[in-house]
């Protein structure tokens, strides 16, 4: 019997082991756990002039909007940051938030965005801050 008793603990720790990833994102009922990103675009161009409005306005309309139609926030920004040769950057920023589920294909779209960014406005980096969070509507 307590071996029985031992062997259904161990298989009921095993069971809940899988509900970790929900009970250590701390949310609370009525909360959903999910990632929220901050990416923060430069709009400095490396052969001069900048990002226009129109451009980043393009940018989001055709490669952010359709991998997150369910919504976004962007706000202007200022900053600065050290380029791969040592010198120190500033310029005029877009920082974009997004929330969303943390799964494979939310994960795909925010990397295709921020590879299409640098490609398109020959960016060496875009940072990515990416957090779980509690989230409620």
């Amino acid at each position: 019997m307590r071996i029985a008793r031992i062997t259904l603990v161990a298989a009921l720790a095993a069971m809940l082991g899988g509900c970790a990833p929900m009970h250590r994102a701390g949310c609370a009922d009525g909360e959903q756990a999910l990632i929220h990103d901050t990416l923060y675009f430069g709009t400095g161009k490396p052969r001069g002039g900048t990002v226009t409005p129109a451009e980043w306005s393009e940018f989001l309309e055709s490669t952010v909007t359709p991998r997150f139609p369910q919504g976004l926030t962007v706000s202007p920004a200022s900053g600065q940051w050290r380029g791969a040769d040592g010198a120190i950057v500033q310029e005029a920023s877009q920082v974009l938030q997004l929330v969303h589920p943390d799964d494979a294909g939310s994960e795909k779209a925010v990397h295709a965005l921020v590879e299409a960014y640098k490609a398109q406005f020959q960016q060496e980096a875009v940072l990515r801050v990416k957090a779980r969070t509690c989230v409620s509507f």
